[in-house]
């Protein structure tokens, strides 16, 4: 697999394609990079579970998919209007599924739909790469310790985003950054 990703560093890279560099292989199957699009977040980065993964284990597998997840602003979206899918290369695309806010997300289901627009994959033979923060107390944050403290374990109270979006626990790869408070 001649294709990577070009110029990334871990925290705000564009993707792009290129033959300038090699990856040492290319397993078999799928990887999904999950990204939560947020109100002023850029689609054209690579999520940061990706890049990691880039980094520490020199792979991509022989499809690979940064799959974008938006909350509409409105409460339902039409299955029809769910999924959108752009090829990027041979080896890499961009998939969007959008939800309404009143919608329990169900990334399997809605990647069902995605099938119905010719994207071909196998459950059972893709990774999904999400990425987790540890969040950590700095001694220099501005914030009261106390503030400190309630604001990680409200975090750690969150829901898990496996569970969130109904991804089979068992496809999911969790890559993980520690972040300071």
């Amino acid at each position: 697999m001649t294709e990577i990703l070009k110029s990334w560093k871990p925290s705000r890279s564009r993707i792009s394609t290129s033959s300038s560099a090699a990856v040492t292989s290319a397993p078999a199957g799928s990887a999904v990079a999950v990204q939560r699009r947020c109100s002023g977040s850029d689609p054209e980065f690579a999520p940061t579970a990706l890049l990691h993964n880039l980094k520490h284990n020199k792979i991509l597998h022989e499809h690979n998919v940064v799959l974008t997840i938006i909350t509409a602003d409105t409460p339902r979206v039409a299955e029809e209007d769910r999924v959108q899918i752009k090829p990027l290369s041979q080896h890499f695309a961009r998939v969007s599924l959008k939800f309404g806010y009143m919608e329990q997300p169900n990334v399997p289901k809605a990647l069902a739909i995605a099938r119905k627009h010719g994207w071909q994959f196998d459950i059972m033979s893709t990774s999904f790469f999400l990425s987790r923060r540890a969040l950590k107390p700095s001694a220099k944050s501005g914030m009261p310790s106390w503030q400190d403290h309630l604001f990680i374990a409200l975090a750690r109270s969150a829901s898990d985003a496996t569970d969130f979006f109904q991804i089979p626990t068992g496809r999911v790869v969790e890559v993980g950054t520690q972040v300071t408070v």
